[in-house]
């Protein structure tokens, strides 16, 4: 029996090791003793290889998603790797209209890394799944040699339930939509880089890291004609409606004057030579509605805790280029083009 005897982790002052990664007993400990105590629910408390998962409805369909976190520094004002890894994946799956089930989550850990960092991100991640109320139903984890990993990267896959009837997709903006926006942007690539840059503003750049299913099921049920929704991360606001563009073949104006922007985003950004509508959110969401329909549809948003600042910020035209235009401040008018590269580097 002494042979078999593995000590209880020391989560204050212990550190992951290559046998934390190995598949052997001390692989077994760290995930009974951190994982599943943190994202415990019954469909991973079977301890099987995979998840066993009722059926869906009858008329609905399947949707996935899988997003890999690498972000720099680990923790953020506002938020973390942890909660950032359930809230991304759920937003991608929720922006097709779909209700969001369960995850899945896989973790590169380097060996040195504190278990008490490491419980830290975990039990994050489990809050945020309980209170998204999609639970991680199955996972992995694999451990590098100190030098070769930067601490923890997380990959997240999320499964969905889409109804009969619902088909969201860029392809169906057409001329004369409303763009809509659900609040401000910038928030969370200027969180992450005050803090990786050290900057101290007087009101703190706080992440918007959220999970938007409950904001999007509102609006959905309020108004069904809504033709796209995107959640505006890497690449910011400005990315996100390029894609737009080219799926759908029409071009985009905006406004700038409509677009919210925190002043100590704006500030940062002009003290880093950067452009907010290239900067990452990950708690916001796009939505391009019939013109008609935006009045609803902005009504919905701002009934939401999340969608309270949401605003109307530019229109789809007829446009073969697909070109993303937007009316600045002066009167004119200035090309929104993709960005060539990264602008802001691990930043989600």
């Amino acid at each position: 029996m002494k042979e078999n005897y593995v000590r209880p982790l020391d989560i204050k002052r212990g550190r992951v090791d290559l046998s934390h990664g190995a598949g052997g007993r001390v692989s077994a400990q760290l995930i009974r003793e951190l994982f599943a105590r943190h994202f415990s629910n019954p469909a991973l408390d079977a301890g099987d290889d995979g998840a066993v998962l009722p059926a869906l409805a009858p008329g609905e369909r399947l949707v996935m998603a899988t997003d890999a976190h690498v972000v720099s520094p680990l923790f953020f004002p506002g938020g973390d790797i942890g909660c950032l890894s359930v809230h991304g994946t759920v937003n991608d799956v929720a922006v097709m209209g779909a209700r969001p089930l369960y995850l899945s989550a896989s973790f590169i850990l380097e060996e040195g890394y504190p278990l008490a960092d490491l419980a830290r991100i975990v039990e994050s991640m489990g809050k945020a799944a309980r209170d998204a109320g999609v639970p991680i139903v199955t996972g992995d984890t694999k451990v590098v040699e100190a030098g070769k990993g930067d601490g923890v990267f997380i990959s997240t896959t999320g499964v969905g339930a889409l109804p009969a009837g619902i088909d969201l997709s860029g392809r169906n903006a057409r001329p004369g939509d409303a763009i809509l926006l659900s609040g401000s942007i910038g928030d969370h690539g200027m969180a992450i880089m005050a803090q990786r840059e050290s900057l101290s503003f007087d009101s703190e750049i706080v992440s918007d890291t959220a999970a938007l299913h409950g904001l999007i099921a509102q609006l959905l049920e309020a108004v069904p004609t809504v033709r796209v929704l995107r959640d505006p991360t890497r690449g910011g606001l400005a990315t996100t409606l390029n894609e737009i563009a080219q799926q759908s073949g029409a071009g985009i104006v905006l406004d700038e004057k409509a677009i919210p922007v925190r002043e100590q985003v704006d500030a940062a950004c002009e003290l880093l030579g950067l452009d907010p509508l290239y900067v990452a959110n990950e708690g916001k969401v796009i939505a391009v509605v019939p013109a008609e329909d935006a009045d609803a549809a902005l009504a919905a948003m701002r009934a939401h805790p999340l969608g309270a600042e949401a605003a109307r910020i530019g229109d789809v035209i007829e446009d073969s280029n697909g070109f993303v235009q937007i009316k600045t401040g002066f009167g004119g008018k200035r090309m929104v083009d993709w960005l060539s590269g990264e602008q802001l580097p691990r930043i989600c």
